[in-house]
């Protein structure tokens, strides 16, 4: 006979078991079926390109289709509301940077999602850096050639941005700060029109993300004058970092990282990301980021959730100071 006692213990027991049993079934068993990855860009840019590479990775090392769906508008708000409130299964994640889940937070009005209390973050993706680039028939060569002409000309240089709001727009105006600079920002409808108006000559210099310029630094229709990501780049080897060129405040990168909905299993989380970052150690996936100007990042959940907070305090301060709102 069990008295008392035993049968309390084995009561006991079988609740914890009954917590447990879930996630560990939820571990084993996932994923069973396609997991849907909304990117809330359009299909052909630097976030959609990184979430391919990581969709066809995992599918392999997983053994079951991951797939890529783009839902983009109002600032990536739209594909990221989505994820926010889709069944905590596991099933449907979101591939987002800084644009969807820090800047349009703070910019749009009304985003219905919280970038970190919506989200069971998975882990960081990749990196990749932001530049400065000028049209080669200027004068200045380093950035500090064009902070004395910006000083000795206010207002008479302009730097493009693929739009209002956007990280170009606010790399721009942090160099205007840290610099002290007064330039004009000419807005545009998207990078790569910013990018063809520096290379006509229509204004004089943009900031925007590693993967578009590459080819047009290497070409020589651009002349790069320093990167904004920590360090420099292993394609732009002689191109000095802002803060070797005397900004080290001057900081701008572009990120991608893997979200699944705030009350997923973290079982599965763990699972993904001991899949996510498996993949990034992986030489052929470093190689293909590269080929985007891309460095694998990876890391615990907790390293995307440091992310977001440190990209918050970067550009709320800037956002308010030019008290940027979209409806």
């Amino acid at each position: 006979m069990i008295g008392r006692q035993g049968l309390a213990a084995l009561i006991v027991a079988a609740g914890v078991g009954s917590i447990l049993a879930p996630t560990a079934q939820a571990q084993d068993r996932y994923p069973n079926r396609p997991v849907k990855i909304i990117v809330p860009t359009v299909a052909g840019g630097t976030v959609d390109v990184i979430t391919r590479l990581i969709a066809n990775d995992l599918t392999s090392r997983l053994g079951v289709s991951f797939f890529v769906d783009n839902r983009s508008g109002a600032g990536n708000t739209l594909g990221s509301r989505e994820a926010a409130r889709a069944e905590a299964d596991g099933y449907t994640l979101l591939m987002s940077s800084a644009s969807g889940q820090v800047i349009s937070p703070l910019v749009y009005r009304n985003v219905d999602y919280d970038p970190i209390k919506s989200f069971a973050p998975v882990g960081l993706v990749a990196e990749g850096s932001i530049i400065l680039v000028v049209n080669p028939s200027l004068p200045f060569k380093s950035v500090h050639e064009l902070v004395v002409h910006a000083k000795a000309n206010p207002g008479r240089l302009n730097y493009g941005s693929a739009g209002t709001g956007t990280l170009p727009h606010l790399a721009g105006e942090l160099f205007k700060s840290v610099a002290g600079v007064d330039l004009v920002h000419v807005p545009y409808r998207g990078g790569a029109l910013s990018i063809a108006d520096v290379i006509a000559g229509n204004v004089q210099l943009t900031f925007e993300a590693a993967s578009p310029l590459l080819p047009q630094i290497r070409d020589g229709r651009l002349r790069a004058l320093a990167v904004l990501s920590r360090a420099r780049l292993a394609d732009l080897p002689e191109v000095p970092s802002a803060a070797e060129s005397g900004y080290p405040a001057l900081v701008a990168t572009t990120w991608t990282g893997l979200f699944a909905p705030a009350a997923t299993d973290p079982a599965i989380v763990a699972r993904l990301n001991a899949a996510l970052n498996e993949g990034l150690r992986s030489g052929e996936l470093k190689a293909a980021l590269a080929k985007v100007g891309n460095a694998p990042m990876g890391g615990t959940p907790d390293a995307l959730t440091a992310m977001l907070v440190a990209e918050n305090a970067r550009w709320a301060p800037i956002v308010k100071a030019l008290n940027l709102k979209a409806d």
